[in-house]
């Protein structure tokens, strides 16, 4: 059993790993950079290192630094989180050398799936259905133009070793490709130093859904289920629930095979998400493998009643799965949204600053993922996420509520948040009928970003309402106080 483990993260995500670590009597090692220095995560943990230096590149993301404090520290594991370290195979291969446990797959199955055309290839060699495209990257306009034709218009450009959404371009038609083949490649060489792309055919309306997938070091494997993904911006996801309210018993039955055999194409262990797109006729293609736990873990936690960060270190230990795929069972529906400092208005450009107050919700069904305090600073330096909230019912619509209860609780500020912004998502008939497809906020932004504005009018005028009536109070207490002194009680009964 590991003693100690270091977590390579930072935020919301080092303090879900610190706190499954304390309830396993591991010790917890943190690390941190100046601008971190008054985050949750250096608080909880039972020890914490500072990374000189505030940028990415400085810190979480200084092999250097983190395997040398790894081995001074002498930790048996590194947790990488999500992000960052989680996917870079040189680091994993790094690690292992050191003689370190990694808490995720193997450098190699990193490395097969980090390329996407690569990992096109792959699952078509074993029966994965994949969107029609290529499975090279593209070597010239010429080329790329022939195939797109082959095809047919509106395809997807996208950087072969890319992610988020950054680094794919939309096509309509032929008069179109030359300036974003050129341009799509420049943006993959710039965000991974790689610029090969590929083709794939445009899918209209699709949903995205995302399969749960866990591996031991033994050959075993199992799904834990299903999750929608589909409500997003720039590619970016925002709301995320379990189970997938569109996907019936025989279209899971497809999704998940699908995705075990994903992952035992590439000798996966450890967690990981096999991400689809379906259409409007439940056909689904695979889109990529997501080699780490994800951001949304935990709508399947409340879902399932599995701890997937202890399955993860467990795993990493050299231990079987705790589980069998006949003891998982769906129990309700888990919605999640994640609350960013961000202005909705201005383009969820995000919003800096220390946050001054910092209430969170609670109740029934209810929980936050968050890496902040009151006096917490959002820098310039990272993700500007501030928290998850999520919500767990006896069904969807209890959910839902519960979110929607629990987002009017949450009290931030210092910053601007997109509080009211999922608010208007939530209330939106579209959103509620589960009728939405990945250009759901694209398409019907107009209408979200008034229902915000109205929303946030309605906050505004509530919360100088409160105002009022708290000082009306107060002078009214006073003037109690006076009367009383002076002797006239009738009056205290207007």
């Amino acid at each position: 059993m590991f003693k100690k483990i270091l977590i390579a993260n930072r935020a919301e995500i080092a303090v879900r790993i610190i706190r499954a670590c304390k309830e396993l009597g591991i010790t917890s090692a943190a690390v941190y950079s100046t601008a971190d220095k008054k985050t949750l995560h250096t608080r909880l943990a039972d020890e914490a290192y500072h990374l000189e230096g505030n940028t990415s590149s400085e810190t979480y993301l200084n092999k250097d630094k983190i395997l040398a404090l790894a081995k001074e520290i002498k930790a048996d594991a590194i947790h990488p989180g999500y992000g960052f370290f989680s996917e870079n195979a040189d680091f994993i291969e790094a690690v292992e050398k050191a003689g370190i446990a990694f808490i995720g797959p193997s450098s190699k199955s990193v490395k097969m799936m980090g390329s996407k055309t690569a990992a096109r290839e792959l699952m078509k060699k074993h029966n994965v259905p994949i969107v029609p495209g290529t499975t090279e990257s593209v070597k010239s306009i010429q080329e790329g133009k022939k195939i797109a034709r082959e095809i047919g218009y509106p395809i997807l450009l996208k950087a072969a070793a890319g992610g988020g959404g950054k680094g794919m371009r939309k096509i309509e038609s032929e008069k179109d490709f030359d300036s974003a083949f050129e341009s799509t490649k420049r943006e993959a060489l710039k965000s991974f130093a790689n610029d090969d792309v590929y083709i794939e055919k445009f899918i209209d309306e699709p949903k995205h859904i995302e399969v749960q997938v866990f591996g031991d070091k033994r050959g075993n494997y199992v799904h834990f289920f299903e999750r929608d993904c589909s409500v997003q911006r720039r590619h970016q996801k925002i709301i995320e629930e379990a189970p997938a309210s569109v996907v019936d018993e025989e279209t899971r039955q497809r999704i998940t095979t699908a995705a075990i055999n994903a992952a035992k194409a590439c000798d996966y262990f450890n967690a990981g998400t096999i991400e689809l797109l379906m259409d409007k006729n439940k056909d689904f293609y695979f889109l990529e493998m997501n080699t780490r736990l994800q951001v949304e873990h935990p709508v399947t936690e409340l879902i399932t009643g599995i701890d997937l960060v202890k399955e993860q270190i467990s795993v990493a230990e050299g231990n079987k799965l705790s589980i069998k795929q006949d003891d998982l069972k769906i129990n309700g529906h888990a919605v999640e949204c994640r609350i960013y400092a961000e202005d909705p208005y201005n383009n969820f450009l995000p919003s800096t600053g220390k946050i001054t107050k910092y209430v969170i919700p609670a109740g029934a069904g209810v929980r936050v993922d968050t890496g902040i305090a009151c006096d917490s600073e959002i820098s310039m330096y990272y993700d500007p996420m501030i928290a998850k909230l999520i919500c767990w019912g006896a069904d969807r619509t209890e959910a839902i509520n519960r979110l929607t209860r629990a987002l009017h609780e949450y009290q931030i500020a210092g910053v601007t948040t997109n509080i009211q912004f999922l608010l208007s998502v939530l209330e939106n008939p579209i959103y509620l009928s589960g009728k939405f497809d990945i250009r759901f906020i694209e398409k019907e932004f107009e209408q979200l970003i008034t229902n915000h504005r109205n929303l946030e009018e309605l906050n505004n005028a509530a919360v100088i309402f409160a105002a009022l009536m708290k000082n009306s109070a107060s002078l009214k207490q006073q003037e109690t106080k006076a009367i009383t002194k002076n002797n006239w009680p009738g009056l205290l009964y207007e």
